[in-house]
């Protein structure tokens, strides 16, 4: 079984301190400030691969259900909430990032479509197997070469809350092959690369 791709090692350039705030960059709420608190391995999805990510799947996402699994900041779930899905839920374990989500929410006025949810990933995707969800967020906290096999369990869990036309969002520090994706019933539907960071488009495997 093949191996997700290995990354190359960061530059010291790339080693900089997280941003005070993202903004959602589409949608209702485009040019809303969202704070980034300092918190271990909290990294938001950058703008440029939150706009191409929305490029492919569409600037309207009105009726879509999606759950974002590591929402730190809410940037993912926020944006695709600010976009017409109907219905959002942000997963985050850390009290501090939770209470911070609920604040925006509310700020937003939000809570008809966005829910905040305190608990673990992986739990919470599992609770929701078989809920053919449209949309599902993966952006775990990851180091030099990541975790692979908490990205394993997530995107297993993920397959299983999504419908047969749902589709899974995944940034890992390395390029998940084909073969690695097909192990746990997956394949790729768009990718890119932006510095250190992989992205996927990831739909279920087609069976022939």
């Amino acid at each position: 079984m093949n191996r997700p791709s290995s990354p190359r090692r960061p530059s010291p350039a790339s080693t900089t301190q997280a941003p005070q705030e993202v903004r959602i960059i589409g949608g209702l709420w485009k040019r809303t400030p969202l704070p980034v608190k300092n918190a271990p391995g909290l990294r938001p999805t950058p703008a440029r691969v939150r706009e191409t990510l929305f490029n492919w799947l569409g600037q309207d996402l009105t009726g879509w259900r999606c759950l974002d699994a590591f929402a730190g900041s809410g940037a993912l779930g926020l944006e695709a909430a600010s976009r017409g899905a109907s219905e959002v839920t942000l997963v985050e374990q850390d009290p501090s990032l939770v209470k911070s989500l609920q604040a925006i929410v509310t700020r937003l006025k939000a809570e008809g479509s966005v829910r905040v949810e305190r608990g673990d990933a992986l739990a919470a995707l599992r609770q929701r197997q078989g809920a053919a969800l449209d949309l599902v967020f993966l952006d775990p906290p990851f180091g030099d070469g990541g975790n692979e096999a908490l990205f394993r369990s997530a995107l297993q869990a993920a397959r299983g809350a999504i419908g047969v036309n749902g589709l899974i969002y995944l940034e890992a520090p390395v390029v998940w092959t084909a073969d690695a994706l097909a192990s746990v019933g997956l394949q790729t539907h768009r990718q890119g690369r932006a510095g250190q960071v992989a992205f996927h488009l990831l739909r279920t495997l087609a069976v022939d």
